[in-house]
Formats: C-alpha cells, structure tokens, sequence
C-alpha cells in the first residue's frame, strides 16, 4: 500500500496526524486557560468531555492519531538511519535555526511521549477512564473520593506535588522543538515547499508553537501556585461544585462514601 510502503506516504501520514496534534494541543491549552479564569467552567467543561459516547469516540481518535504518528515516525526513523546514518527527516534547505531540531526529532518524541504517560496517569486515568470503571480516584490528601469530572481538583491533586511543574516544563520544552520543526515540515510534505511559502510557514509555525507553549507553562506556574494555596479545596463556589457532582454520581449508579459528605465541605 502506498501509504505504508514508500517514504513519501509515511511521511503524508506523519503531516496529517502532526497536524490533527496540533490542533488538539492548541485545544487543549485554550481549555486549560478557562480554569485560570472561570474554574468552575472548567469542571463543567471536563464533564462534557467525560465517558459520553461523543468524548470517548473523540478519546479512541485522538489515541489511534498518536499512535499511527509513533509507528510511522519510527519507521521513518529506521529507514533514514539506513539510507543516510544520523540524517532524520530529510528537507531540502533545512533552516539552521532548526538543524538541531531536524536531527533531534525522534529523541523529542521519546521525551514527549514520557512526558504524556505522566499527563494521563495524572487525569485521564482518574477522570475519564475512572467514570468509565465506575469508580472514583481517592485523594490521599483528603481521604475523599474525587468526581471525575473534578478537573480542578485533579489539579490540585497533580500540581501540589514538587516534580509536576518539573516534568511538564520539561515536556513543553521538548514540544517546542517538536512542533516547531513539524508545524512548516508538514507544510512541506504537502509541496508547499519553495523557499518564500517555507520563510513564511517557519515563520507562522515558530510564533503558533511559542505562544502555545508560553500559555503552556503559565499555566503550569499558576496550577503550582494556586495548588500549594489549596485554592481548588477552599473556594466557596468550587466546592459547592463537588457536592452536587457526588450527588449526581449518586444518581447515576456511583456509591459514593458517606465521609464524602463530610470533612472537607465542613470546613
């Protein structure tokens, strides 16, 4: 098949699933700007998002893109190894800017595919997948059980501890370089490969991939703050939310403890 055994369609299928990633990251730091602003309509938005049939089908989507996007980039990978030694990814007129990136590709992937195992035990395990189970993800600090569509408390769970802002800017670090090379390289894969349209696309691609990324870390500078200030624990209108999620829950199958009634909606 075409697609799977000549180089240029292994590398059509590494644009179009780059490009659906990037779109999705760009989602998802603009979902995560809500919760800087309007917490509770970040909860609200990560139970619309939650074990519907809609947000699972979007879930198995977003998983066969990354995976196809590491299958494909590895065969890539093992073929110019082959053909050229260290060479990876090869362009024509590959801008110095990212030489490094270019011949690094493969290695930030690596980093940025740890860095998601990180992200999804962190959330996803305990927010979709847990409401798929049927269960809920027991914070230790509290004793309580969370909702799962508790976004917000899952934060407050991830981010109170000292590594999490570590990994993530390690991540976004590497998702800078990644994107950036892949945003105009992915361009040049479709043939819009002359050298004004590549100054531009490089261009268009380092200012998408540098605003994101900055959003990125700011939120993972705020999440840390506002965690260690157990502001997602204490916030009137924030923890009135999570009583009435235990309560739906209720409703819809969830045996909630009785001590999630108590303690810390006392306070």
């Amino acid at each position: 098949m075409w697609l799977t055994n000549s180089s240029i369609g292994r590398k059509y299928v590494m644009a179009i699933t780059g490009a659906c990633l990037v779109l999705f990251v760009t989602f998802h730091v603009l979902m995560n700007a809500v919760c800087i602003f309007w917490p509770v309509a970040y909860n609200v938005i990560c139970e619309f998002l939650g074990a519907n049939w809609y947000a699972l089908v979007a879930s198995c989507g977003l998983a066969v893109l990354f995976i196809l996007h590491i299958l494909y980039a590895s065969a890539l990978t093992i073929q110019n190894r082959r053909a050229r030694g260290h060479e990876r990814y090869a362009v024509d007129h590959r801008p110095k800017q990212v030489e490094w990136s270019s011949k690094n590709m493969y290695i930030l992937g690596i980093v940025i595919l740890a860095f998601l195992v990180v992200h999804i035990i962190q959330f996803w395990a305990k927010m979709q997948w847990a409401e798929i189970i049927g269960n809920y993800y027991v914070d230790d600090y509290t004793g309580l059980p969370v909702p799962p569509a508790a976004g917000t408390w899952m934060i407050q769970i991830a981010f109170s501890q000292v590594w999490t802002p570590i990994v993530y800017i390690i991540g976004f670090i590497a998702l800078w370089f990644h994107m950036n090379h892949g945003f105009w390289s992915m361009f040049q894969t479709a043939g819009w490969n002359n050298q004004v349209w590549l100054k531009r696309l490089k261009c268009i691609g380092c200012w998408w991939t540098t605003v994101v990324i900055a959003l990125f870390v700011a939120q993972a500078i705020v999440f840390t703050v506002q965690a260690h200030k157990q502001t997602y624990l204490t916030c009137p209108e924030l923890l009135e939310q999570y009583k009435n999620m235990y309560m739906e829950s209720h409703d819809a199958g969830f045996a909630a403890p009785a001590a999630a009634t108590q303690g810390l909606f006392d306070k």
